[in-house]
């Protein structure tokens, strides 16, 4: 990945306010959730908060491979990793914010919250052209001039 994909890779991830974490359940579904991105300083590692009695937190100790969706207006991100629970009291406390306390119960000492760490492998990155270049493609792949390619973004390791 080169510098700039990577910092893209960053900035879409930091501009997402809500991001979309895949996992397997017990039966293997895939079952996705909205989490908040709690910080990170690197694409290859992010943390969320979570509480330890969830069924998430059951499903991913068993399989702790994931997915974590991205999407701002510079385009749309898609890291697969591996997660696992960590109860970092001091890391806990560190990423503890106002958010954290409107959808979670208790505070950061309480032992019930814990953090979900994603170790990103690799990254898709799809920027997206603005809205003014959407429009155009659009009405282009509506006229029959120029149909919209559906490609895949190259995986990239992190």
């Amino acid at each position: 990945m080169s510098t700039t994909d990577r910092d893209t890779v960053a900035e879409v991830m930091k501009d997402t306010q809500i991001a979309i974490l895949t996992y397997q359940d017990p039966q293997g579904r895939l079952v996705s959730t909205p989490m908040g991105t709690q910080d990170f300083e690197d694409p290859a590692q992010i943390w969320f908060l979570t509480r330890f009695d969830s069924e998430k937190v059951e499903a991913i100790t068993a399989r702790p491979a994931v997915n974590v969706s991205y999407s701002s207006d510079k385009g749309w991100v898609s890291l697969s990793g591996t997660a696992r629970v960590n109860q970092d009291r001091a890391k806990i406390e560190e990423l503890w914010d106002p958010s954290a306390s409107a959808f979670m119960s208790g505070g950061p000492e309480d032992p019930e919250n814990v953090l979900l760490e994603v170790d990103g492998d690799t990254a898709q990155l799809w920027e997206s052209p603005g809205k003014l270049g959407m429009l155009v493609t659009m009405a282009k792949g509506l006229a029959g001039e120029e149909p919209a390619k559906d490609s895949d973004a190259p995986v990239v390791d992190l």
